[in-house]
């Protein structure tokens, strides 16, 4: 919502996406979000021991993310250990490594309503902020499209059961959002990989490359002419000489846009495909059950 001093032109709107930084009003913003769901208990004197979600996060937390051993932690109390955290998030840590503390708050707390919540906050704090970022399942990725995120996490979701589909989806975006070492070129290969999952499953042919597939499939579901043409040409590129798939040359030409792309992109056509299937009355079962 803008401000009156915004509307009048006294104070600047934000117009710049924050990408490689976080300001002090997106940083409170998150603060204030983990404060309100993991960490108000903590700000008082409160028995964390006996607290079996929390007590777990905060060993978790003391080995696994600061590196502390846990016999330290013992020796505080609840409100010197939200003081620390308090800390390094404000003064000690820098923009990525908030990220980062979020990511490992949902990855290692018990409860699962309490993070999905947490995620959905965390989302509309991003966007509000300008933040290029956004949770997609349970990893901050760089991602500003509703349509996008929405694409990718329906597929996360409907392809559970189709565990080898899921497997590729999810390691796909394992390997985009790593912000230390991303490797865009496995992560196009794996998203690749998961739609010539899905097609080996509605064709009930293991053997098939989804070059095959795709020919076979449309004797089973109808498949727009156009969409068929298109994942042809992506199966192409992925397969010619510099392609993701052949080591000819070590570093392909290909950067976060590529990747996230081909991530987009492949969701939606396994989400279309998976559609289509059901339709037609084709049950889907995972051959890795």
């Amino acid at each position: 919502m803008e401000l009156f001093s915004q509307r009048k032109g006294i104070k600047p709107i934000k117009k710049e996406i924050q990408i490689d930084s976080m300001d002090n009003e997106l940083r409170t913003d998150l603060w204030n979000a983990v404060y309100l769901f993991y960490l108000k208990r903590l700000d008082g004197v409160y028995n964390f021991w006996k607290d079996t979600e929390l007590k777990m996060f905060l060993m978790r937390l003391w080995m696994d993310f600061f590196k502390q051993p846990i016999d330290y932690l013992k020796r505080m109390n609840s409100y010197e250990i939200f003081e620390m955290i308090k800390k390094y998030f404000f003064n000690e840590w820098k923009w990525y490594e908030i990220y980062d503390f979020l990511e490992f708050i949902v990855n290692n707390y018990l409860n699962e309503s309490v993070n999905s919540q947490f995620i959905i906050l965390c989302n509309s704090v991003l966007e509000k902020n300008l933040s290029a970022y956004r949770f997609v399942g349970n990893k901050i990725v760089e991602m500003t499209s509703k349509e996008e995120i929405s694409e990718i996490e329906k597929a996360l979701e409907i392809t559970q059961p189709l565990k080898g589909v899921n497997i590729h989806l999810k390691r796909a975006l394992d390997l985009l959002s790593d912000r230390k070492s991303p490797d865009f070129r496995n992560s196009i290969k794996e998203s690749i990989l998961a739609v010539e999952a899905i097609c080996k499953l509605i064709t009930s042919d293991e053997k098939a490359t989804l070059g095959e597939a795709l020919k076979k499939i449309e004797e089973k579901i109808s498949i727009h002419p156009a969409l068929k043409k298109a994942f042809n040409n992506l199966y192409g590129y992925t397969s010619d000489k510099e392609g993701i798939r052949h080591a000819l040359i070590d570093e392909p030409n290909l950067n976060f846009e590529d990747a996230k792309f081909m991530l987009v992109v492949c969701s939606a056509f396994i989400n279309y495909l998976i559609a289509k299937a059901e339709k037609a009355g084709i049950k889907l079962i995972s051959n890795e059950q």
